[in-house]
């Protein structure tokens, strides 16, 4: 049992570890391809200014060659009039000017191909590093439960069949969190972001056109669109971790998420007593991935219509309530089968407190938690 500990250990780590050289080099890929992208902005820009110049001296050439072949036609209708000198010089200027319009022509069509091959790169490397970063998110998330969950493993399990079993879930579990991560990327920041590139280039050509007003419309319009990916961002990173767990502790982060469950459940109570003093980091990211997962379990699957969220603080313990009247189910049958309440288990056990669920059929559930402060 030692010798299989030992091994999963070992293997644990090098997973670690190559998950962590993984994210590195997409960090890196990201880096030098939004290094490419500053080059490629700055080319662009130039390129568009040296347009607009070859197009005007474009328009001024053509008007020098119609010109020119204006007076060429009327030297060679009207020869007799004309010295041989003054004929010459007509078919020279005409000649010339053809020339150098042909090659102006030339030069802005080459222009205008570099331009749109750059426009293209630039919108396949947009895309590369919307992947990259999504890619690193997921990464991070693999890391963290690698990290914070999975060193556990050998020392929770007593032998190598549950093991096999709570690794298995663990796995599926990290895939379900990397596909609503995949999932809440690709419908939320990553289409707005896309569609932020496609309203900016219409902006572009609104401005061009010369209607300001128009422009600055759109404008409007896309920072709101700007405001909601970012709103959507912030979301997805208060579910990986809230940051105002780390900034203002455990009860302020916990009346501020249960003020975003407003859309999901708007009756939930709160209570709490005890002193105001902060505790330390692994009690507080317990209590209240504890509480958040109890909180889950009463919206989804026991859907209660009240729940009722207590905390009591004293000098050598907490203790956490979370109450519900949904549906109940019978904790014998579910336990063996309840990945959520096992996680549970294993977090309280960790911290050497102890967690009792009560329910019944039709009844609602009661969670009791009381963590000892060492």
């Amino acid at each position: 049992m030692v010798n299989r500990d030992r091994e999963l250990d070992y293997i644990i780590d090098e997973m670690i570890d190559t998950v962590k050289k993984s994210k590195d080099e997409v960090f890196l890929i990201s880096e030098d391809t939004r290094k490419e992208q500053e080059k490629l902005h700055k080319e662009l820009l130039k390129l568009r200014e040296d347009v607009i110049v070859v197009i005007g001296e474009n328009e001024g050439l053509e008007r020098r060659a119609a010109e020119a072949r204006k007076h060429l036609s009327k030297v060679s209708k009207n020869f007799n009039k004309y010295s041989e000198e003054e004929i010459r010089k007509a078919y020279d200027e005409a000649h010339k000017v053809q020339t150098e319009l042909t090659i102006k022509r030339d030069k802005e069509k080459l222009l205008r191909e570099r331009r749109d091959e750059i426009e293209l790169r630039l919108r396949s490397l947009d895309q590369l590093v919307e992947r990259a970063d999504g890619l690193a998110g997921k990464i991070s998330v693999v890391l963290n439960y690698l990290n914070e969950d999975f060193r556990h493993v050998s020392d929770i399990l007593q032998d190598a069949q549950e093991k096999q079993e709570f690794g298995l879930k663990i796995i599926e579990a990290q895939e379900e969190e990397r596909r609503r991560l995949s999932r809440e990327m690709h419908d939320g920041p990553a289409q707005a972001l896309a569609n932020i590139l496609i309203r900016s280039e219409i902006i572009e050509r609104i401005y061009q056109k010369g209607d300001v007003d128009h422009a600055l419309k759109e404008m409007r319009d896309i920072r709101k669109l700007i405001r909601d990916s970012l709103y959507e961002v912030r979301k997805i990173i208060y579910d990986l971790r809230p940051m105002a767990l780390d900034d203002l502790g455990l009860i302020p982060t916990i009346k501020k998420y249960i003020s975003t469950l407003g859309a999901q459940h708007n009756n939930i109570r709160f209570i709490y007593k005890g002193s105001p003093e902060r505790l330390d980091s692994k009690y507080e990211v317990a209590l209240f991935r504890l509480i958040q997962e109890s909180i889950q379990n009463a919206i989804k699957h026991a859907n209660a219509t009240e729940i009722l969220v207590k905390i009591e603080l004293l000098k050598d313990r907490v203790t956490a309530v979370v109450v519900d009247d949904g549906n109940g189910f019978d904790p014998k049958e579910r336990r063996d089968k309840s990945f959520g309440l096992m996680g549970m288990h294993e977090r309280v056990e960790i911290l050497e407190g102890k967690l009792k669920v009560s329910s019944s059929k039709e009844a609602g559930t009661k969670v009791v938690i009381v963590i000892p402060i060492l």
